[in-house]
């Protein structure tokens, strides 16, 4: 593989999976009105479900390009619909090597940390760290 041609496969892939998040979220809305984020709820959803099975059939079927398609499909496509599912793949794969601390760990601490980031970036922006 040249240097390039991953990050093609990477960001092809991304936009797609980004255009498919955007879709299913637009059509979400037009059943779903409450305050609940359910569209984001069922796009992790899915998009781990999907991860767990690209996942599971590369590494049984798909030996000879594994890894451009793991680029293109795991990494770009799903990683653009959600990050979750990546996230959650990483989670099962600790688990699986039996590092159950590390996993609790990295789930517990990508939660608050990601949570609190975000409360300050919105404090920053919206002049309340000043």
């Amino acid at each position: 593989m040249t240097a390039i041609y991953p990050f093609l496969l990477v960001g092809l892939g991304g936009a797609m999976g980004a255009m498919a998040r955007y879709a299913a979220a637009l059509g979400m809305a037009k059943v779903w009105s409450q305050p609940f984020p359910l569209a984001t709820m069922l796009i992790n959803i899915v998009g781990s479900v999907l991860m767990g099975m690209v996942m599971g059939a590369l590494a049984r079927f798909t030996q000879a390009w594994g890894e451009t398609a793991r680029l293109f499909v795991a990494v770009g496509i799903l990683g653009g619909f959600t990050t979750f599912s990546s996230f959650s793949l990483e989670t099962i794969v600790l688990i699986e090597r039996g590092e159950l601390l590390l996993a609790g760990a990295y789930v517990l601490l990508s939660v608050v940390i990601c949570l609190i980031g975000l409360y300050l970036g919105l404090l920053v922006t919206r002049g309340g760290l000043a």
